[in-house]
């Protein structure tokens, strides 16, 4: 008698074998097997019911069968990898209307074309393009966005940047970005050990609330540039770091009410958004 899971669907491992689907490197895959850890990752972005749940790179559909046991009100998955496409098919078989299922590369995708009424994205992303999605979710279109909240997958290291806080090493570009367009948590990690083929690295689970409203509001282009320009020459101090903006960076400094002695990575977010809007 075949092995079914929680869902009436076969064992993922099951899956896996019977259409050949073993990870690409080329891909950025990483299989997830354990139901009880997709599961886990799936009530991280809770509440699902009502949603319309956006998943980039589902593969097999392990995380696309924690979600919609988890209560998800429809699932759009996003998958490049044609050999996944069967797999994908059979989940929308056993959970009919509720998922669709777009072939395709992510990272040309209309994200507003395919989402109608409140969604969410949740994912375990190919780590090949998870940063250029993140910030393309963050910097591209109107805001608020189109999306609640960004429950993702990123290699530990990467996660950590998102999350870090002025004064460490991992405070950075991608820090400033994140957390001036959202609330931040990094939720917990995920050990290698859990991956088919296992990684090289730990992963984590961060979640990303998008503020509704920002007080002081900035542009994009300029807070990129005056981001690029500190965290460039980062062992720096502003005065010096910020030449490449202005000539004299010390009479925007003081405006911004910033110490010109201060290095990037001293620097609040709220800064450099007062040093973006002065330079624009």
């Amino acid at each position: 008698m075949p092995l079914v899971t929680d869902d009436g669907l076969p064992p993922l491992r099951e899956v896996i074998a019977r259409h050949g689907l073993q990870a690409r490197k080329s891909l950025g895959q990483n299989f997830l097997f354990d139901l009880n850890l997709t599961r886990r990752i799936a009530r991280a972005a809770a509440p699902l019911e009502g949603f319309t749940i956006v998943e980039v790179g589902p593969g097999p559909g392990g995380l696309t069968r924690a979600l919609l046991l988890e209560g998800a009100g429809h699932v759009v998955a996003i998958e490049r990898d044609d050999r996944a496409l069967a797999a994908l098919e059979e989940i929308a078989v056993a959970y009919p209307r509720r998922i669709t299922i777009v072939a395709g590369d992510a990272m040309a995708v209309r994200w507003q074309d395919l989402v109608q009424g409140p969604a969410k994205i949740v994912a375990n992303l190919p780590y090949n393009i998870a940063t250029p999605l993140l910030t393309g979710w963050l910097t591209q279109g109107a805001w608020p966005p189109w999306y609640q909240s960004l429950t993702l997958m990123f290699q530990k290291e990467v996660a950590e940047r998102i999350a870090a806080k002025p004064g460490g090493k991992d405070y950075g570009r991608l820090s400033v970005l994140c957390q001036w367009r959202c609330e931040v948590r990094k939720l917990f990690d995920v050990n290698r050990s859990a991956f088919t083929p296992p990684p090289k690295v730990t992963s984590s689970i961060v979640q990303l609330v998008p503020r509704r409203t920002m007080e002081p509001e900035c542009s994009v282009a300029a807070l990129e540039r005056v981001t690029a320009a500190a965290f460039g020459q980062r062992r720096k101090m502003l005065r010096a770091s910020l030449k490449t903006l202005v000539p004299d960076p010390e009479p925007l400094l003081a405006a911004a009410g910033l110490d010109p002695e201060q290095r990037a990575e001293q620097i609040p977010v709220g800064g450099f958004v007062r040093l973006a809007r002065l330079l624009a």
